[in-house]
This record gives structure tokens, sequence and C-alpha cells, in this order.
């Protein structure tokens, strides 16, 4: 039974606070980034600041309209809400303007807008449409595969309009089936894979000895056995077959060396063949012994062997030229400080220059001379290094803590499974959207250009996060009304 109180009571007041706090500190920064000598007015809609302005006063308002809204109408047309936004992804590829490469912004006017931003929103609440109904539970891989292919309809779309680095975004709800009871496995299988493909790339111009292979392949071979070998004897406590299989790896890289001296010997070669027969010796063993799980470690090792040797093929063709480049410069294999590393080098200069208090509001050298480009988008984060230092951004990065922490909070109460599963959902996108921006800045990730919630000037971020957030505390005020 619903029970009447009014959504004043009922509402999470300490996130709107965090909100309108991080919003308004946002529209601040955004008039540093782009103030001049000139000393224009913050509301001068001619700059970004009296844009953003607008944009802000218009997310208020979307955020009333949404808690008006009857909490069920979230669930009754998520589906409706998905298949509208996945129908606006495809007409995007075709009608959208050229911008900077990408295609993925839709034009009316003065106004531009882009799509994608809804598509997170939609893409969480199908997911916890579909997770809501019939008691659905995570079991196994089979119960991933609608999941996955909700997820992965817009992931794909966002991709042909060359939006690269918003629809990685997507891999944030992973987080999310983790919680709702996915294998762990497959998380640490994402982080195997990155560890892989950073030394397969990251080494792969670094030569052992003259045409005898190179040292990223051999690293990355030796993270499967160290994996293979830790698993053994640590975790499945078969310290004999584990230490043959050290013996025999130790047997291999000495003949292979000694072979060497008078025979020309690809490491490369050496280091899969290893990996390969270890896998088929974990593989006989277990049938022998009647040993469990090396199954698995059979078939990560041989997949293991295929991505890194394709890993070449997919940084060279399906990568874009300026995406290989700021790999590249992030794993120091180039130093284009005037050219893809310019970015990342002149707002760690911001940053750093900030030094502990910063150098006061509007007084910030690199933000007024425009060294730092995108300064109040995707790099809104090193004015605010700059003007407040150390201490502003780390109470920022704790206030942005204090939000996610609330988020958990309200997904973790929730009475039902569609509330609580859209409640992770906002979590991770949050996370990976924080993780992302602040780690490229300060040049720990990949410049893939998404933006810093509430902050970054742009009025498709902005109402795509207040429209994920508020539908979020409009569901949870439900509970006690």
């Amino acid at each position: 039974m619903r029970r009447n109180i009014s959504i004043k009571y009922s509402l999470d007041w300490t996130v709107v606070g965090i909100y309108l706090f991080l919003v308004v500190f946002g529209w601040l920064n955004i008039y540093g980034a782009s103030y001049d000598f000139d000393q224009s007015s913050i509301f001068d809609f001619n700059n970004r600041a009296g844009k953003q302005f607008v944009w802000v006063l218009t997310a208020f308002g979307l955020a009333g309209v949404i808690l008006l809204l009857d909490s069920r109408l979230y669930n009754y047309f998520a589906y409706v809400f998905y298949a509208l936004v996945i129908l606006l992804l495809i007409a995007t590829i075709f009608l959208a303007t050229d911008v900077k490469g990408s295609r993925s912004w839709l034009v009316f006017g003065p106004v531009s807008f882009q799509p994608a931003e809804l598509a997170k929103t939609a893409t969480a609440l199908a997911l916890a449409r579909f997770m809501g109904a019939y008691n659905f539970r995570i079991k196994g891989w089979k119960d991933l595969i609608p999941l996955g292919i909700i997820v992965f309809i817009p992931f794909i779309l966002i991709v042909l309009q060359k939006e690269t680095g918003s629809a990685l975004v997507f891999l944030a709800f992973t987080l999310m089936f983790y919680r709702e009871g996915m294998n762990g496995i497959v998380l640490l299988l994402g982080v195997l894979a990155v560890i892989l493909f950073v030394l397969s790339i990251g080494f792969s111009e670094v030569v052992i000895q003259e045409n005898s292979g190179t040292l990223g392949m051999v690293l990355a071979m030796f993270v499967i056995l160290i994996i293979q070998y830790v698993y053994a004897f640590f975790f499945s406590n078969h310290k004999r077959e584990a230490s043959w299989l050290l013996l025999g790896v130790i047997a291999i890289a000495g003949i292979s060396y000694l072979l060497n001296i008078w025979l020309p010997i690809d490491y490369d070669y050496v280091a899969i063949g290893t990996v390969f027969a270890s896998a088929v010796y974990w593989l006989v063993v277990s049938r022998l012994k009647h040993f469990k799980g090396y199954a698995a470690i059979f078939w990560i090792s041989l997949c293991s062997i295929l991505f890194c040797y394709s890993a070449d093929y997919l940084f060279e063709n399906v990568l874009e030229p300026h995406q290989q480049k700021r790999i590249k410069v992030l794993l120091n294999m180039e130093q284009d400080l005037r050219g893809a590393g310019y970015n990342v080098n002149q707002s760690k200069i911001a940053i750093g220059s900030g030094g502990l208090f910063g150098k006061g509001y509007l007084n910030g050298t690199q933000t007024k001379l425009k060294y730092v480009p995108e300064q109040d988008t995707d790099f809104i984060f090193c004015t605010v290094g700059e003007e407040w230092g150390f201490v502003g951004s780390s109470v920022l990065i704790l206030i942005y803590m204090w939000l996610l922490l609330r988020i958990l909070q309200i997904a973790n109460r929730q009475n039902n499974t569609f509330n609580r599963v859209y409640g992770y959902c906002v979590a991770s996108v949050f996370f990976f959207h924080l993780m992302i921006n602040i780690g490229m800045v300060i040049g720990l990730m990949p410049v893939i250009g998404i933006p810093l919630p509430f902050l970054s000037y742009g009025g498709s971020s902005l109402w795509s996060f207040t429209l994920m957030l508020f539908i979020l505390l409009r569901l949870d005020a439900a509970r006690k009304m």
C-alpha cells in the first residue's frame, strides 16, 4: 500500500545538496577556464559560462519534472525509452555532422546534442527492467547473454559514430553485473586482458637481441606462466606438479639461450610454445589425476596467446591513428609533447603549478593563456588543480567519493530488483567517468574524451547525469510514499 507522504520528506537531500554544489562549482570553474583579461560577465551568453548557466537552469527544471512524475513510469516505459534512444543513435550515424572526426552530434540551430549521453540512462533502465522481471538472477554465462546484448547494441552504434570514448563507458555495467552475481573471474579476465595488451604493445618495439624476438611477447607469456604456477601451487595446493612446471620452464629458457649462441632463436615463438605446452601439461595432468579447475586454465592460456598475437593487429587496424598516438604517449613509447601528448603535458603543468592551495580563483596563468585545449570540457579538472591547488582538488575528489557512497547506500536499501539494479548502474557509470577523466588529466589513463560529471561544460552531459541521478532519487523516494 502506497503511503501519502510528501516527496520533500522522502527525498535524499544529502545527494541533492552534493549535486547542487557540484553543478554550481562546475559552472564557476567553466567561467574560470574560459575567463579572459577582458573580464566578461559570467552571465554573458557569448561565452561558455553564460551558455552553461542556461544549461544549469534547464537541468534544474529537468530534475524537478523527474521528481514530479510517478516513479512507476520509469519501470513501465524503460524498454520504450531504450528503443527510442537506439533509433536516435541509428539516425545520428546518418544525420550528424562531422565534429573533430566524430559523427555523434545532432545540430538543431544554435544547439548541439549528443544522443550517446542519453544512451547510458536508457541502457541502465533497460537492464534494470530486464533483471527486475521474473526474479532474474545471474547464475551462469547464459544469463549474461541477454544482458550483454542490451549493452552491446548502443555500444556498437556509438562506435560507428567514431565516439570510442563514450562507447567505453558501457563497460562500466560489468561492475553492476558483478554486484548482481556475475563470477568475479570475468572482471579478473578483463584486468588480465588490459595487462597483456599493455605488455605486448608497450614493449613491442623493445628487442631482446637482434632478430631474436621482442620483450613485449615474452613478458606477456611470462605473466600467463605465473598465473598457472600461482593457481597450482597456492590455490589448488598441487605443489609437486607446479614444481615440475617451474623446472620445465627454466629448462626451456636455458636451452633456448644456449642454442641462440649458435643458431638464431626467436624468443617470441619460444615463449608462446612454452605457454601452449604448459597449458597442455595441466590439461593432461588434470585428466590423469582428476584435478578440477585446470580446463579453465587451459582455455585462458590459449585465449591469451591468441589475444597477444592479435594485439598488434587490433592496435594497428582497429584503433584510430590519434588513439594509437595517445596510447603510445601514455606507455612512453613516444614523447610527442607537441602532438598527442600536448594536452596531458600541459594539464600536468597546470595542476602542478597550483601547488598546495592553488593560485586563486581566476588567477591561473595556464588557464588564462589557453595552454590546455578543451580545458572547460574534458580537462576541467586541471583548472581546479591550478586555481584551487592540491587541497581543493582533494576536497573535490572526496565530495565525489561521498556522492558515490551515497548512491551505493541508496541502491543497497531498495526493496525491489529494478530500483537496486538501476542504482548500481548509476554508481558504476559515475565511477567510470571519475576514474577515467581524472586519470587522463593527470596522465594515468589514455585520453578518450569523456566529461567529468556536473563539472564539464556541455548541456548533453549535464542533462544526462542529472536525468540519471534524479531518476534514482525519485525511485528511492517512492519507498516511503
